[in-house]
């Protein structure tokens, strides 16, 4: 086990799988356990998901997990959670394991952070952004649903939930169920997002060297209730109308069809996407 220090001076745990070129996996190592593990599958979720991507990636890989999410839930950061920070967070877990040139796998806001970190720096060889258009991202929409959420966080009588529902899927009403987060747990997502709010992403695509994969389920198009002011959230629409626009600007494109957001994330899923194009982009020779 090692540890990375970060921007506001916490610790985070970093573990190391496998041999071969450096992937960056910011995941939960650990395997849910009882009540969560149980709500996971509930919601179509893999409670070991951290874990089954990284037995799918360190036969050839060298992976360094951290539960990077879990971190900024357990230690918030409710002033200084920048892009720019989250970014010299996810340097700082490259320099911990000692790696020069790594490549980065991200899923939702994961994701974003990793085109905020590939803009920053020259050291990544590869990247894959999961769940997040890397043109024509939902800014806006993410800070009107982070603000709503953390006003709920400050209101007794309103807990704030995980409310996610997808059009045209299968997936869950989540808007439901109740998660109680605390208000510099929210608070720090609507810092995200505000930095956010002048990103041009169009632009920002010049100042990615790096080989580039992003992917996405085709009904990832997800809708915030009346809580959350009734936003709708298009992760798909970017991807799915802008394919050949991303793919002149260097992005190879996958979309997962059928799939929403929970689906699109799940190993079964990443792996036979993910693991042949890092091989690929990174010369590889994946076993056999």
């Amino acid at each position: 086990m090692t540890k990375a220090k970060l921007h506001d001076g916490s610790t985070l745990d970093v573990e190391v799988h496998g041999a071969g070129p450096t992937v960056l996996l910011p995941v939960n190592p650990r395997p849910a356990e009882g009540p969560q593990a149980e709500a996971m599958r509930k919601w179509g979720a893999d409670p070991a998901l951290g874990r089954s991507l990284i037995e799918g990636l360190s036969d050839a890989f060298q992976v360094v997990a951290f539960d990077y999410e879990g971190h900024v839930l357990g230690t918030p950061k409710p002033d200084t959670l920048t892009p720019a920070n989250v970014a010299g967070d996810l340097l700082a877990v490259a320099d911990a394991v000692g790696a020069d040139r790594f490549a980065y796998y991200g899923y939702s806001w994961l994701a974003l952070s990793g085109l905020q970190l590939a803009i920053r720096t020259d050291r990544l060889s590869a990247l894959v952004m999961g769940g997040f258009p890397p043109v024509g991202g939902p800014y806006a929409e993410m800070l009107r649903v982070t603000m709503a959420t953390h006003e709920m966080a400050v209101s007794p009588q309103s807990p704030p939930a995980a409310p996610q529902t997808s059009r045209n899927s299968e997936e869950p009403d989540w808007s439901s169920v109740e998660v109680s987060m605390t208000e510099a747990q929210t608070r720090q997502f609507v810092t995200l997002y505000q930095a956010l709010q002048g990103f041009d992403d169009r632009a920002a695509q010049a100042r990615i060297s790096c080989p580039r994969l992003c992917f996405v389920g085709s009904a990832d198009e997800i809708e915030y209730g009346e809580r959350w002011g009734g936003v709708h959230v298009s992760m798909a629409g970017p991807i799915v109308n802008r394919r050949a626009e991303l793919g002149d600007l260097g992005w190879e494109v996958s979309v997962m069809e059928g799939l929403d957001h929970t689906q699109a994330m799940q190993a079964a899923h990443v792996l036979p996407v993910v693991r042949p194009w890092f091989a690929s982009a990174m010369g590889v020779r994946l076993p056999r």
